[in-house]
């Protein structure tokens, strides 16, 4: 079969209209290539492997071919030895096992002293496809030949020394002195090729930094002679001399000066004239200026070089091309909390990003936004946040609202304020403002008496105005304050208007009116109609003039196909039925626990320690004292109880009993018989504390609670409803409440000492994925310690970091259910170091139903990032394996 040359196979292919043809002429001159093989034909070896790399590129099989590539390496001329290293590194990697066939050739060719480009020739392989046998085979030639007289030779022998650490750390010791003697080489290709095999040495080992702290010096020198160059044309890209090496001198010197000052100070000179004189018209000056902003924040710098930092990024923001800008934000992100009064001069070019056209670019901006967001500046940026909400795109509205809602609720200045953006948020964004925002507006609003009759005219107005295309967030939170505060509407009732509120003249049939009309629209969203059923049952005591009307309109939905609907429309007109208690049952909600129900939730409000909180209009917030008294038992339990999203885990206290002559109307309401000795009142769906138990078994729950060894065992109390139940979700009390979630045993992780031993696995313990996101890796080793006693499961927590940047401050909190209990030993430490830093933990579970109920637990891991970012990640695990 003739053998046809590279040029014309590769006509052959593109002239190809079909697949299937392409596919014959590869399977015709593969046979030929077969043929050619066989045939020991040397004339036309280096061409054959030519077409045989073409034919892999196309990813088509060329295992029969790779004998070849090892013969043409083993040949003595130059052009053959070049096709053949070539076809090695494309056709084999270090998996092949007839990679350790050209072991010998690469030892020969690297020993080579008549043609140096034979060598260079086998550094390059060496370099691309080593395997950790031949990098402890081959690296004496390696390491001899970075002393070679050649600066050809010795920066290849540099880069391939890289490989090689990088393939057997132990050959780390051979080539620390050896990179660093590069540094002094008066050819500037070597000096690179020795800074970037510092970097990689230092990467896998950082206690080798102190050894090459003393080259800053001559760092500096070297980056400062390359500033004071003239024109090279050599090594001149963009008018800037040689920005590849400019480059790694920066990174090396930004982990060299990383927490040490002297190196810091011994370096700030030459970092300042770097950010004054490199130009930002081209890439490679960006680069530069880039490296350099990150080795200034990097260090210990001093105030004034940070600040030139941070505005070479924002000119960066000013940047036409849209992949600095990116990289700007990105860093500013970073940087913000060394020094956000720098940032803050920058504010107004970020907030123009965050409507930018380029997705990406728009969300760093708003997490940069995000993050920049203080008391002081909070209501000129929201207000420039919630003018771009109502142009932004549909798929960027759920982040960005997302993100003004945390900010309001962070940041508000005053209640008022509160209220009336997260009404304009509503109004503009109401399908992706979430439950959570609008429970703690109603949260803050029951504390805040001066301003119920604002709100409820602040919500009927925007009712009134948008109900026909209102979110059902809003109708549910308006048609809510609406019922609660109706009365409020009328006048005479609702007190003299706020400063800048514009007047409101409605009557009671109106407000009725309002129902109807909101029913009449949105009468198939199952949600808004129970919102209006017990709107309308509350005004029948705010409104008397109407209660013949809401009765009527209540009466609607004692036939409805919606369950839950009916259901209400029954009870309620059971009520009416029982006049003596009609007013008492739909009296104004109380005021909620707000310091409570923010800590469980996780809620971050600015002065929300405060007693009080006035409004913008001069309404004073109050009965906020009153909720800090009675979140003072909840605060025993620590973060611990924020795990499972605010259990009460030590008990509230017992509220007063209700008068005897409303408990037996209830009874008859529900059908029920008087009871002698009558318990307290509980709402729907909330929670009776349990009595007092005797002062062991509180000790006990006090052990358990903090992870230590419990005492004599106490039969535990069933559990019953609590009413801090209710009182945390609004929302959920007007719609009668679920279940209460099971009460857990929640054990918070001591305080960890770093010097700990760490924890290890029992022999033969069953390893399982329990957690993983952010380069880190949460595994459990799940063992029986005790054979006699199954119910007891021995986990050994092994969390290791993958990514390449440290991570402290690591965490790990755990809870189970009720009926399990859960104890924390102290974590071996809190910090893992970059590329495979290892933090263990060892916990006990005991399962007091082992066999009916499987192993379940919930987790929360907080940690610190590279740049201060904190995170906190919460996760369920199980996936326990059966038996445990």
């Amino acid at each position: 079969m003739a053998s046809i040359r590279l040029r014309d196979l590769i006509k052959a292919v593109r002239a190809c209209k079909t697949a299937a043809e392409e596919r014959e002429v590869i399977a015709k001159e593969s046979a030929a290539l077969r043929e050619a093989f066989r045939e020991q034909d040397q004339s036309f070896r280096h061409r054959n492997v030519a077409k045989l790399m073409y034919i892999h590129m196309l990813g088509y099989a060329t295992h029969f071919g790779q004998m070849e590539t090892l013969k043409l390496i083993a040949g003595s001329g130059f052009p053959e030895k070049r096709m053949g290293y070539l076809g090695l590194m494309i056709l084999l990697d270090e998996r092949q096992e007839v990679l350790m066939l050209v072991t010998n050739s690469l030892k020969m060719d690297l020993n080579n002293t008549k043609n140096m480009y034979i060598v260079g020739l086998a550094l390059v392989a060496l370099g691309n496809i080593c395997s950790a046998e031949m990098a402890r085979d081959l690296a004496p030639d390696v390491e001899k030949l970075m002393d070679c007289p050649q600066p050809y030779l010795r920066k290849k022998a540099a880069l391939c020394a890289i490989r090689v650490v990088k393939k057997v750390p132990d050959l780390l010791e051979q080539f620390v002195d050896k990179a660093a003697e590069l540094l002094s080489d008066r050819n500037q290709a070597v000096v690179l090729c020795g800074a970037t095999l510092m970097l990689q040495i230092l990467e896998l080992d950082g206690s080798l930094v102190d050894k090459y702290r003393p080259y800053v010096t001559a760092l500096c020198r070297i980056l400062r002679s390359l500033l004071q160059l003239g024109v090279s044309p050599e090594h001149d890209i963009g008018g800037i001399t040689n920005p590849f090496l400019q480059v790694k001198i920066l990174r090396l010197l930004r982990l060299l000066g990383r927490g040490n000052a002297e190196s810091s100070d011994a370096m700030s000179d030459i970092l300042a004239q770097v950010a004054s004189n490199i130009e930002g018209a081209r890439n490679a000056g960006n680069a530069i200026l880039y490296e350099c902003v990150q080795t200034i924040m990097g260090i210990e710098s001093i105030g004034g070089l940070r600040v030139l930092a941070i505005n070479i990024l924002g000119r960066f923001l000013a940047n036409r091309d849209n992949n600095i800008r990116y990289v700007a934000l990105n860093t500013l992100a970073k940087v913000v909390a060394v020094d956000t009064q720098a940032v803050q001069r920058h504010r107004a070019t970020i907030v123009e990003c965050v409507k930018d056209a380029d997705v990406s670019i728009r969300r760093r901006a708003l997490e940069l936004v995000y993050s920049l967001v203080n008391e002081s500046n909070i209501r000129t940026l929201t207000r420039e946040l919630l003018d771009y909400l109502g142009v932004s795109d549909t798929e960027f509205k759920p982040d960005l609202t997302a993100k003004i809602c945390v900010l309001i609720q962070r940041f508000a200045p005053d209640r008022r304020w509160h209220l009336d953006q997260l009404l304009a948020v509503m109004l503009q964004a109401g399908p992706y403002v979430k439950d959570e925002a609008a429970r703690t507006l109603l949260v803050l609003l029951t504390n805040t008496p001066d301003l119920h009759a604002y709100a409820a005219r602040a919500f009927y107005r925007a009712l009134a105005q948008h109900y026909e295309t209102a979110s059902p967030i809003l109708l549910t939170t308006g048609v809510w304050v609406v019922g609660e505060y109706g009365e409020m509407l009328l006048a005479g009732f609702g007190g003299p208007l706020l400063e800048g509120e514009p007047p409101l003249n409605t009557s009671d049939a109106e407000v009725v009116s309002l129902l109807e009309a909101v029913l009449r629209r949105h009468r198939s969203d199952a949600v808004v109609v129970e919102h209006v059923e017990t709107a309308a049952m509350k005004l029948t005591a705010r409104l008397p003039s109407q209660v013949a009307r809401l009765r009527s309109l209540l009466g609607r939905f004692t036939h409805s196909g919606q369950l839950e609907a009916q259901t209400r429309a029954c009870e309620y007109g059971k009520v009416f039925q029982h006049e003596r208690i009609r007013g008492q049952l739909l009296e104004r909600m109380p005021a909620l626990d707000e310091a409570e129900y923010l800590r469980q939730n996780g809620i971050l409000i600015a002065g929300a320690e405060q007693a009080a909180s006035g409004s913008a209009g001069g309404a004073a917030a109050g009965g906020a004292a009153a909720a800090g008294a009675g979140a003072k038992p909840a605060a025993a339990a620590g973060g611990a109880a924020d795990l499972l999203g605010g259990l009460d885990v030590l008990g509230t206290p017992t509220p007063a009993a209700a008068p005897r002559a409303l408990v037996d109307d209830l009874d008859a309401l529900l059908g029920g018989v008087p009871s002698a000795a009558p318990a307290p009142a509980a709402a729907p769906g909330v929670a009776v504390p349990v009595p007092a138990a005797a002062p062991s078994a509180v000790s006990d729950d006090l052990l358990s609670l903090l992870g230590g060894s419990p005492g004599p065992a106490v039969p535990p109390p069933a559990p019953v409803p609590a009413p801090a139940a209710a009182a945390a979700d609004p929302l959920a009390a007007i719609l009668g409440g679920g279940p209460p979630a099971p009460a857990v045993s929640i054990a918070p992780p001591p305080a960890a000492a770093p010097s700990l031993t760490p924890a290890v696995p029992s022999p033969g313990a069953v390893t399982i994925l329990a957690w993983q996101a952010h380069g880190l890796v949460l595994n459990f080793a799940l063992s029986k310690p005790n054979p006699t006693n199954a119910a007891v499961t021995e986990v050994v927590a092994v969390a290791t970091n993958n990514g390449a940047a440290e991570v402290t401050d690591f965490t790990l909190q755990a809870a189970v259910p009720k009926f399990m209990q859960i104890k924390l030993e102290p974590a071996s430490g809190t910090t893992l170091a970059p590329r495979g830093g290892i933090v263990s933990q060892r916990l006990f579970v005991n399962n007091t139903q082992h066999g009916e109920k499987k192993l379940v637990m919930r987790l929360r891991i907080t940690f610190t990032s590279a740049g201060g970012s904190a995170h906190e990640e919460m996760a369920e695990v199980s996936n326990f394996p059966p038996g445990f």
